[in-house]
């Protein structure tokens, strides 16, 4: 007798569970990544916008909106040149193979990469992709397009780096910190 169409009783193959393992520990890492994004309406809030009365003040208000809002830039400066890459459907499907592979051996990874009985650094991980990053997509032909949405991206995040007041940026760690600091006994007494 044979078994053809029937349908398999037994519970997931290991396979499956340890494919659902990274999957679930990915989406956390990715959310743990995330976390560190500001709120977009506190990125975009309409009275904290004034011009800088200084070149000292526009430098101070670049860094410290640069720290504050780094992976909301980052993620607008993604959606930039993904949108540039729009016109050309080979760059774009390159993009985003070279996306999901930044995701697999840069941010997603828990342990060490090792290739070749060699322990790999995280720093040559990093320079290694954003090599072949560029040097993938600048074979696309798309080249102009791609430079031209990075400094379309560059001005973008330096205005608004340069006219968002920086007056209530605090983190987590900081108001935590002042909050104990004020319950507790002063230094004085």
């Amino acid at each position: 007798m044979t078994n053809y169409g029937t349908i398999p009783t037994s519970s997931s193959p290991s396979g499956t569970t340890v494919n659902l393992e990274y999957v679930s520990r990915a989406k956390e890492r990715i959310k743990a990544g995330l976390a560190t994004r500001r709120p977009w309406r506190e990125m975009f809030d309409i009275h904290s916008f004034s011009l800088p009365r200084s070149f000292r003040e526009t430098v101070s208000r670049v860094k410290a909106n640069l720290a504050y809002f780094s992976v909301n830039y980052a993620m607008v400066a993604l959606v930039i040149v993904f949108l540039s890459l729009l016109w050309h459907p080979i760059s774009l499907i390159v993009f985003i193979v070279m996306l999901v592979v930044w995701l697999f051996l840069y941010f997603l990874r828990d342990e060490p990469l090792v290739i070749f009985g060699r322990l790999i650094t995280d720093k040559v991980v990093l320079i290694v992709l954003t090599v072949v990053t560029i040097a993938v997509l600048l074979f696309t032909n798309a080249t102009t397009e791609i430079l031209i949405a990075l400094l379309v991206a560059v001005v973008v995040v330096l205005i608004h780096a340069a006219v968002r007041k920086t007056d209530n940026h605090f983190s987590d760690e900081e108001a935590a910190g002042g909050l104990l600091r004020s319950a507790g006994p002063s230094p004085s007494s």
